[in-house]
């Protein structure tokens, strides 16, 4: 080879090295440390030996009724490597997921009756799950997707009353009751009001009747919280928003996000369904264009740094497990396998890795700091605050202007966090008097970083990059 050649090579290789995501080492979660349970303090979920749990989710609604054994190992692995540790799949699945078999050619019901089970099926479940639990993966389950109860735009068709939803329920808390790695998910994408209100509570009953072992939660229509019809609901541990796939701008989560907050009795938060990768925005790709990793992290960091204990992934060709011979939905565009290695997905390993170099018992919103007069709110700037540390989410590299005196210390250790490399960059030591300004390392659309400000006194170091455990 020509020594330019050769030295271009090099150049190149090296390169590829050095952006290479550095993946998790081990089990996503560790289970000894017993069952989630509420925290306390009514903000986050904890195991029971008071170790913090930071959700960090993915959508995978069709992983029961469209993977092979094969492809749900190869699922799985690439999600764990990923350091998801929450999988949110589907047992009556959206896409005509009662009457068109799984991949193993079997129905879940036996005549479409709630209160008939096939054993053939739900063995695959508990299948996916074990499969799950050994990658120290929960699952999310979903009993049934929305349209079983209010048909709507779906498939269909509506099976569930109030009477037989119950038993339903019933039947799978008894199944399940005993495995480590399930968090129920009631709802599936609809409203839970009105005629909705009383089905989806006897399923909720149903569970809880039997299974006292896991929390559950809601999963709402677009642009709502389970919080508008359940939040005093003895069944909901915690509450699930969707901010969905038509906004760009942060109002949705000053609409959403913050009432949850700081609603009374005080309740978990998350997002449990933001701006898919590759998602359509609002559905018109012609006009709106499409979401992007850009787009992924600005919702995902928003929704944490706001007040959610974890949030949630998704990618529009993954979560329906699209593949050759099967009928795209709402514009999607890529196989699963084509989209499991986008860079949004890889991103999110870097927000879970910030978010537990640091104790999360105790961290809150924390927007006082901001003294900006005008923030654009697709570049909405967003704080938060824990046990002597700050962090401050800056999505496309504006100018910040913070009140230091509100950390409530003297003195801190700066530095900045890459969103999109997890590159640590050290900034001096800084005394808080009074308004400072700061200035991200690089700025514009795709340049978001995350400021940390560490109390000197707090024993925190600061990390040359947060890398795998």
């Amino acid at each position: 080879m020509k020594p330019i050649l050769l030295i271009a090579f090099l150049i190149t290789l090296s390169f590829h090295v050095l952006s290479q995501e550095i993946g998790w080492e081990g089990p996503a979660v560790d289970f000894s440390h017993d069952k989630l349970v509420i925290a306390e303090n009514n903000r986050l979920l904890t195991f029971e030996d008071g170790t913090p749990f930071f959700w960090m989710g993915d959508t995978a609604w069709e992983m029961f009724h469209r993977l092979t054994k094969d492809e749900t190992l190869e699922y799985l692995e690439n999600r764990r490597e990923k350091g998801f540790n929450v999988i949110q799949a589907v047992v009556l699945a959206e896409l005509d997921g009662l009457n068109t078999p799984n991949a193993e050619g079997n129905r879940p019901l036996i005549d479409n009756d709630p209160a008939k089970i096939n054993e053939a099926y739900f063995e695959h479940v508990d299948w996916v799950i074990r499969k799950a639990e050994e990658r120290g993966v929960f699952i999310g389950l979903l009993p049934t997707w929305g349209d079983k109860v209010d048909k709507k735009w779906g498939v269909g068709p509506v099976i569930f009353n109030e009477m037989n939803a119950f038993v339903y329920g019933q039947i799978l808390g008894k199944r399940y009751r005993d495995f480590k790695n399930i968090i129920w998910i009631n709802g599936g994408d609809r409203p839970g009001g009105g005629e909705n209100f009383p089905v989806w509570d006897a399923l909720a009953r149903g569970i809880k009747s039997v299974d006292q072992n896991h929390l559950m939660t809601y999963h709402p229509s677009g642009e709502s919280s389970s919080s508008k019809w359940f939040h005093d609901c003895d069944w909901l541990d915690f509450n699930m928003m969707q901010t969905g796939h038509g906004q760009r701008s942060y109002a949705i989560f000053q609409r959403l996000m913050w009432p949850d907050y700081n609603r009374q009795p005080a309740k978990p938060v998350l997002d449990g369904e933001p701006r898919y990768e590759d998602h359509p925005h609002n559905w018109k790709p012609e006009t709106l264009g499409w979401f992007d990793d850009v787009d992924v992290r600005q919702a995902t960091y928003w929704g944490v740094f706001s007040g959610g204990f974890g949030v949630t992934y998704g990618c529009h060709a993954i979560w329906q497990m699209l593949d050759e011979g099967r009928q795209p939905i709402g514009f999607a565009r890529n196989s699963w396998r084509d989209d499991l290695d986008l860079p949004g997905a890889w991103d999110m390993i870097h927000l879970r890795r910030l978010m537990e170099s640091r104790p999360l018992i105790g961290r809150v919103p924390f927007q006082r700091i901001i003294q900006n007069d005008d923030m654009p709110e697709k570049e909405f700037i967003v704080a938060t605050k824990g046990a002597n540390y700050v962090m401050i989410y800056i999505p496309t590299g504006l100018d910040v202007e913070l009140d230091l005196d509100a950390c409530g210390w003297k003195k801190s250790k700066a530095w900045w966090y890459n969103c999109r490399t997890g590159q640590v960059t050290k900034i001096s030591r800084v005394k808080h008097s009074g308004m400072h300004q700061f200035s991200t390392p690089t700025r514009g659309h795709g340049n978001d970083w995350v400021l940390v400000l560490d109390d000197v006194k707090s024993g925190f170091k600061t990390p040359a990059k947060l890398k795998a455990r």
